[in-house]
């Protein structure tokens, strides 16, 4: 069975605080999942997985426990249908106790988008994209030139 290359099944985030993390994420609206246990959170996505796991011990399980990992140096996308559903991801996130490093605005490629952190300072983008239209479930197909 030939498999996808071009695939991501599992997000994990390197947290400093675990407990505080599950804490943002609940409060932001995501749902832990049942597989969730001590020293790591599980959250279903669509088609995907979000886990939130110790800056340490995810650096001791990649087999390199003497580094230091750090954040910001990517990020992470959440896409919306409009500028109206931007706007309420982007404000119950702020509620949830995400930093604000750039609120929602019209950008410069002609969608909306905003940037927040969460406390460990993982970086989200908060978008509604006219050019890629989002499907009834919220997935995101790219859309094939011309």
């Amino acid at each position: 069975m030939a498999y996808p290359r071009q695939r991501v099944t599992l997000i994990t985030l390197g947290v400093t605080d675990l407990q505080r993390a599950m804490e943002f994420y609940r409060n932001w609206g995501w749902q832990p999942h049942p597989e969730s246990q001590p020293g790591i959170a599980f959250f279903q996505m669509h088609g995907a997985a979000l886990a939130l796991f110790g800056k340490a011990e995810l650096a001791a399980d990649q087999g390199r426990p003497e580094v230091e990992l750090g954040t910001g140096a990517m990020s992470l996308a959440q896409n919306c249908a409009d500028e109206a559903e931007v706007d309420a991801v982007f404000a119950a996130a702020m509620a949830a106790g995400a930093n604000c490093l750039k609120p929602p605005e019209k950008a410069f490629w002609g969608g909306y988008s905003g940037y927040l952190a969460d406390p460990d300072g993982h970086v989200w983008e908060i978008a509604a994209n006219p050019f890629w239209p989002l499907e009834d479930d919220g997935s995101l197909t790219l859309p094939e030139p011309g």
